[in-house]
Formats: structure tokens, C-alpha cells, sequence
């Protein structure tokens, strides 16, 4: 079972070796890392730590406090508190980082400098982005992030989910939850599906008359058997899927009079949840190392950007090849890029990269799932090289031991992000 001993073992002896200190006299290499979630914060953290002085690490994040997405739906659920995701950066700058909570607005790379919306000019000699994702504004007809306070994406954590969660709240007896989940490629596969299982968890509880309307685009979607399984088992009656054969991929949304338009046919709704289709984070646009798909291709020996060797970029806004969008992705390819580049500036000794996933879900009280894989670099993509998911028809205490599992794994891999 993983638990926060075990994650950092594992994780420190894949990542941990010692760089070789700058020469005397020579000015410390400059790292700059853009986002502080999970691929970026471990990235910062590992420079700084198993560089052992030698590099000049500085992360650069808008919030003082990260809120993670990974266990946000628990919070909807009513299994953690808010603050339990909450997390700040202490434990980084005490490792040696140099943070700066502000904006990044400018990338030059060819002056290899980041430019801050208070003004300041950061220099770098490796820049690492990893700043999560945004959505594409136009993705769901009558839907932009200005309509997110009426119908929220809660897809960012924070504000967003904790809006959601009343919303959800203040539903009226026999009232309906809809959801307009999002195309291929998005963050976190299973999440829109945890999610419902969530929000049904809380109306059986409050509202057990109320509905829940599923519109998705997509044929299929992660883990679909066992949420299937678990929603007849926990929720019969209450969860309705829309796919694209019936207009769930043509959907149409009114924040002003609450209606979803499916097929030409408006509904009325009392909550509507919708996770649009996504991109990735608006630096990495503007630093020019994306695609005409909005993602940003890498190198998958390194995660070093395609467009610009001196460019790394991490987690859900890379293009890389089979690893999920999750935060277990980004933390782990963290580490490789952590490696690679302490081995360019300080030659630190470079093992072939091999990288790691696990995404759990909870459907109902002890009832957790799970899906991972392993995965090593071909030259075309980060390929699966085995892989593992949670079967139909479990018994109730290997749920149970599944969803302690994810306890374990979501104190170590933050103690492993933050300190």
C-alpha cells in the first residue's frame, strides 16, 4: 500500500542524484519554472534539491496557494474539506527556490528571458513550463468563462469548485444536475466521472428524487465499466448518459434561463456543470512552443519542448504520447526533466527516463477504483509499457484497501510537490 514513506522512497531513488557543483567563480545556471502544480513545484523542488546549490532555481506562480485538482471531487462529495487541498510554498522556498508569485505574460526565447505582469525581466538559461491548462472559449456554444460563475467549469480548483459544491447544495427537491463533459484530450480522464459519482453520492443523501443528466461527446470514457457498474449499484435510477449518437457531442447551452439545448430540444436545468474542451496554459501560447491542436509536443527521452531545446514543458500541457493528463503524470515526468536538465548544466549523471501513473476515483464510500500504467520513451512517444486497472465485481474490502491507497498516495505525492 502506498502511503507518504513509501511514495517519497520510491520517487527520491528514481530522481535523487546529487549534481556536481558549479565551478568557482562561475556564475550558477539559471532554471526558471512557470506553474506550481504538480509538475512544476516537484521540478522547482528537485532542482533545488538534488542540485545541491549548484543551480539558480526560481518558480514563478500567479497564487500564493495551490489548490489541487486531484481530490477537489472529494470535496464536492463531501469527503475533504477545502483546506485539506490547499497548499503553499514554504517547503519549496526552504529547499533553496526562489519563488515569485506573480504573472507570467512574456516568454523571449531567443533573449531566454520571462517577463512578469509587475514589470520584472527574469532571466533563464532552462525554462520549464508547466501551467496546467485553459479552455477554449468558444468549445460549447453559449459558454465562455464569463457565463463559469452561472454554469462553473470547476475544472480549475478553487473558487470554481467550491461554487459547484453550493450550487449543488441549494438544488431544489427533485430538482436536475447537468453536466457537459469535455472531448479528447482533457485533464484527468476519470474526473468528469468521479465527479457525477460524487454529486450522486450528496443528492441520495439530500435529494434522492433529483437526476443527473450526463451530455458527452466522447463513445466511450476512462474507466466506464466500473463507473457503470457502480452507478446501478449505488445510484440506480438517478444517472442518465446522453453519448454523441443521441446530441450529447451538440450541445447548446443558455447560462441566462438555465437550459442545455440537446438535439434542438431545450431542457431546463438547476445546476449545470461544464468542463470544456481544453488546451494548454495560456504561457505556453505565447511562448510558441504549441501546435495547431494547442498542445505542446515534446521530446519524450526528456519532456525538452520540440520547438526550443532550452524549453522543457510538463504535465497537462504537453503533447507527449499515452500518459493521462493527471497530476501522477506531471510529477513523475517532473523528475526526468529535473534530471535532464541538471545533466546539461551541471553533468550530473542521466538514467534513461521511465515514467509513472496511477489515477484513483471514488464512486461511493469506500468504494474506490483505479487505472495505471508504466511507460518508457520510443522515438515517437512515451509508450505504455504495462499497464493495470480495477475489475467488475470486486469485493467490498479490495474497494475499500484501493481507496485507502489513494489516501496514501495523495499525502506522499503532495509532501513530494511542496515539502
Amino acid at each position: 500500500m502506498l502511503n507518504r514513506r513509501t511514495f517519497l522512497g520510491t520517487t527520491i531513488a528514481a530522481g535523487g542524484v546529487l549534481a556536481a557543483p558549479a565551478l568557482f567563480g562561475q556564475a550558477k545556471p539559471r532554471v526558471v519554472v512557470i506553474g506550481g502544480g504538480a509538475g512544476g513545484a516537484t521540478a522547482a523542488r528537485y532542482l533545488a534539491k538534488d542540485g545541491a546549490g549548484a543551480l539558480d532555481v526560481t518558480l514563478i506562480e500567479a497564487n500564493p496557494t495551490y489548490t489541487t485538482c486531484f481530490f477537489s471531487n472529494l470535496y464536492i462529495g463531501g469527503f475533504r474539506t477545502i483546506e485539506s487541498l490547499e497548499h503553499g510554498y514554504g517547503g519549496i522556498a526552504a529547499a533553496g527556490v526562489n519563488v515569485i508569485h506573480d504573472l507570467a505574460t512574456g516568454v523571449d526565447r531567443a533573449a531566454r528571458t520571462v517577463t512578469l505582469a509587475g514589470g520584472q525581466v527574469v532571466a533563464y538559461d532552462r525554462l520549464v513550463l508547466s501551467p496546467g491548462i485553459d479552455f477554449r472559449d468558444d468549445a460549447v456554444p453559449g459558454w465562455s468563462l464569463d457565463a463559469a460563475e452561472i454554469m462553473p467549469h470547476a475544472y480549475k480548483a478553487g473558487p470554481q469548485t467550491k461554487l459547484l459544491r453550493a450550487q449543488i447544495e441549494a438544488m431544489p427537491q427533485g430538482g436536475l444536475f447537468a453536466m457537459v463533459a469535455p472531448p479528447n484530450p482533457y485533464r484527468c480522464p476519470p474526473g468528469p466521472y468521479e465527479r457525477i459519482s460524487m454529486v450522486a453520492h450528496v443528492l441520495k443523501q439530500s435529494n434522492p428524487t433529483a437526476k443527473i443528466l450526463v451530455l458527452d461527446p466522447k463513445e466511450k470514457f476512462a474507466k466506464q465499466a466500473l463507473f457503470e457498474e457502480g452507478w446501478q449499484r449505488h445510484y440506480d435510477g438517478m444517472i442518465e448518459v446522453v453519448g454523441p449518437d443521441f446530441g450529447g457531442a451538440a450541445v447548446e447551452v443558455r447560462p441566462g434561463t438555465m437550459e442545455v439545448v440537446v438535439d434542438g430540444t431545450a431542457q431546463k436545468v438547476d445546476v449545470c456543470n461544464v468542463i470544456p474542451a481544453q488546451m494548454a496554459g495560456k504561457i505556453a501560447q505565447i511562448a510558441g512552443v504549441t501546435d495547431d491542436k494547442g498542445w505542446a509536443p515534446v521530446d519524450p527521452a526528456n519532456m525538452k519542448s520540440k520547438m526550443d531545446e532550452n524549453v522543457y514543458v510538463l504535465g497537462d500541457s504537453s503533447a507527449q504520447g499515452d500518459m493521462p493528463k493527471s497530476g501522477y503524470s506531471a510529477n513523475s515526468q517532473a523528475k526526468v526533466a529535473a534530471l535532464s536538465i541538471r545533466g546539461e548544466l551541471t553533468g550530473a549523471k542521466v538514467f534513461p527516463a521511465k515514467y509513472s501513473n496511477t489515477c484513483w476515483s471514488l464512486i461511493a464510500p469506500d468504494d474506490g477504483v483505479k487505472v495505471g500504467a508504466a511507460y518508457e520513451p520510443t522515438p515517437e512517444k512515451i509508450a505504455s509499457v504495462s499497464s493495470f486497472v480495477s475489475q467488475a465485481g470486486e469485493d467490498a474490502a479490495l474497494r475499500k484497501a484501493t481507496y485507502e491507497e489513494s489516501l496514501g498516495w495523495y499525502a506522499g505525492i503532495t509532501a513530494d510537490m511542496f515539502g
